[in-house]
């Protein structure tokens, strides 16, 4: 018996590192998915394979004691057969670019906790989160479940720290042209950089905080109107915040440059100094986007909203 299920990538489109502040973060999820299947086996052996290597252990091993990116896949298989007579093989393809900052770390996991555990019960989507965020906690210790939410249930959503998760009903036609800078970056850099940023200018930050408020809630009404243009003034605006706190470099800059030049806006997604940014396009202009980035030798694709979510099938 064989069960199959893929779930999509996702962009930060605002609000990344403010979130941590207490200011709302809005995402949505993009139409590159992860799909992964899982198949029971008669030797009692987890097995997962994947592009970026493979993993075969028996079961009941401690996941402090297993260096695997794979290991999430482990945590799922491993809870999933603990009272089975069986074994279960796992196969991973993957159309989101891996440390990018595009959430597929989340896709797997919300993938993979559907198509194991709907091997042996049905499962609620509600179920399957709660499992990828607990699958995820093996390799981030401290993530939000922002990403796992929106890999889960598609379209946009807004978070906050308080506030949770909220789904955006409004569903706007644009198009995200994405450009990878593929700069290895680490994310506790990062948000440790701007700790001290916000250490060292707390006047400043404060300012930038209520700024950065303001511009989600414009955004939030904004959504609801579908309208490149505006929406794309903020994002320049919230890439200027986001260059204020330091979280970019001059590849990056480079990069935003030629996005806001043939699109809307154009900004940073996730956590900076590397990993990708966004131009906020539409059919007017994501082939002139495209080229722009191409014909500067980056790693570029467009991408749309997934408004489905998780599939099984």
């Amino acid at each position: 018996m064989k069960s199959k299920a893929s779930a999509p990538g996702k962009v930060i489109l605002f609000g990344e590192h403010f979130v941590v502040y207490g200011v709302k973060a809005i995402l949505c999820s993009i139409n590159k998915r992860v799909t992964v299947t899982a198949e029971k086996t008669s030797e009692r052996k987890i097995s997962i394979n994947s592009d970026i290597g493979n993993l075969i252990l028996e079961p009941n091993k401690l996941i402090s004691e297993i260096n695997s990116p794979l290991k999430p896949f482990y945590y799922l298989a491993n809870k999933a057969i603990k009272n089975q007579d069986t074994g279960i093989e796992i196969k991973i393809k993957s159309e989101i670019p891996l440390g990018a900052g595009l959430g597929s770390s989340s896709a797997c996991c919300v993938a993979g906790a559907a198509a194991i555990f709907k091997l042996f019960e049905d499962v609620s989507k509600e179920r399957i989160l709660e499992l990828a965020i607990e699958a995820e906690r093996t390799i981030f210790e401290n993530t939000s479940g922002a990403d796992c939410t929106v890999c889960t249930y598609g379209g946009i959503i807004e978070y906050g720290k308080k506030q949770g998760f909220k789904k955006i009903e409004d569903e706007p036609n644009f198009q995200l042209v994405i450009a990878n800078s593929n700069i290895e970056h680490s994310t506790e850099s990062m948000v440790s950089g701007v700790k001290t940023f916000v250490i060292k200018n707390k006047e400043k930050f404060s300012k930038l905080l209520n700024q950065e408020s303001k511009l989600v809630e414009d955004v939030l009404k904004l959504l609801k109107e579908n309208n490149p243009e505006e929406l794309g003034e903020k994002i320049n605006q919230n890439q200027k915040y986001l260059e204020t706190i330091g979280i970019s470099n001059n590849q990056l800059k480079k990069m935003i440059e030629i996005g806001q030049k043939t699109s809307f806006g154009a900004k940073i997604t996730g956590s900076g100094g590397g990993g990708c940014i966004f131009a906020l396009t539409n059919e007017s202009n994501v082939e002139q986007s495209l080229k722009e980035f191409k014909d500067k030798n980056f790693e570029c694709f467009s991408a749309e909203i997934d408004f489905k979510g998780l599939n099984t099938f």
